[in-house]
Order: structure tokens, then sequence, then C-alpha cells
């Protein structure tokens, strides 16, 4: 307990970053004791990483399946390397609903912000869905990239927009491969 209140202080644990190489840039990951707690798509600004051989024997084991996952997302596929456990202990309860409903959405696929809201049963929660989307923590994982607003624009994405128009770009090219075979023709 905090010594001047009746207030209860969690603390946890955080590791990282941690770099995941990919063909598209170095993303950082962050894990907590319970699961991954954050990734962070490259940049510009020069990051220090932690080293793997410094973190414990978990959160080695989650890297590597993150790192194989991510991979696998931006070729717009999945795999089948069991993704790592996901720590949302920091969100509140509307937005792990928003979140779980997010990687439901398929590769290749996207809905609207009312499409998402709709599906967690708040019909008029679409300016709230995309506020959840916002604050998410996890992205790929957590596909909010392939959520777009109900006018067909692109809507908002933490990373950027390059980063959303590229990303669903790479899946539904992935997907009508997987579709209509390497020439992509009907």
């Amino acid at each position: 307990m905090h010594p001047k209140s009746n207030m209860v202080l969690r603390v946890r644990a955080v590791y990282g970053p941690l770099a995941l190489e990919t063909q598209w840039g170095i993303f950082a990951a962050r894990y907590s004791e319970h699961g991954l707690i954050e990734l962070l798509f490259p940049s510009s600004k020069r990051s220090t990483f932690v080293s793997l051989t410094d973190v414990p024997q978990p959160v080695r084991s989650w890297h590597v399946r993150t790192s194989l996952v991510i991979r696998a997302l931006l070729q717009g596929r999945k795999t089948d390397v069991p993704e790592p456990p996901l720590d949302w202990s920091a969100a509140t309860a509307f937005q792990r609903q928003v979140w779980a409903a997010l990687r439901n959405i398929p590769i290749g696929e996207v809905r609207t912000y009312g499409d998402v809201a709709r599906a967690i049963g708040q019909p008029k929660g679409a300016r709230a869905v995309g506020g959840a989307c916002s604050k998410n923590p996890i992205p790929l994982l957590v596909p909010c990239h392939r959520v777009i607003a109900a006018n067909g624009r692109l809507g908002g994405f933490q990373p950027g927009q390059r980063w959303k128009r590229q990303l669903l770009k790479v899946e539904i090219q992935a997907r009508r491969r997987a579709t209509f075979g390497p020439s992509g023709d009907d």
C-alpha cells in the first residue's frame, strides 16, 4: 500500500525494447511477465535495444514467436506458430472487447468502425471504437489497420497512414493470390 493512502500500487516488470528485424525495418517489442504489451513500428529515431540474453526465458520464447508471427503478417499471411500471450492488463474492459473483435477480422478484409461497434453490441459506439483502436499498443497482432471509416477512407492508425495503406495492400494482394493464383486473375 502507498504509505499516505489506501491506494494499492501495482508494479509490473517490463522487458525491452527487444529488436524485431523485418524486411520493413526494425520493430521494437516490450513484454511483461504476462506477455507482449507493446509493439512499436520502425522509426527514424535511434533506439537502444535490450539483448535477448538479458531477459527471462519465457520472454525470449515469446519474442521468437512474435518475430515469426510479425514477419508472416508483413507478408500478408498467417503462420502456424502460436502467437505470444498478449498482456492487456492496462486496458479498460471496453478496449479489451474492441481489441478481441479486431482479432476476428480476417487477413485481407476490412471492417468499418461501425461494423466493429455492432459486433460488440454497441451499435452507436463507432467513435468509441475508433478511440480504442487509437490506444491499441499491439498493432498487427491486434489488427486495427483493418478498420476503416464508413465513407471508405482509411481513418487513423497510430503508426501512420502510410503504414496502414501498405499493410492493407500487402494483405489484399496476398488474399487475391491465395484465391486466384499467382497472376491474381479471375
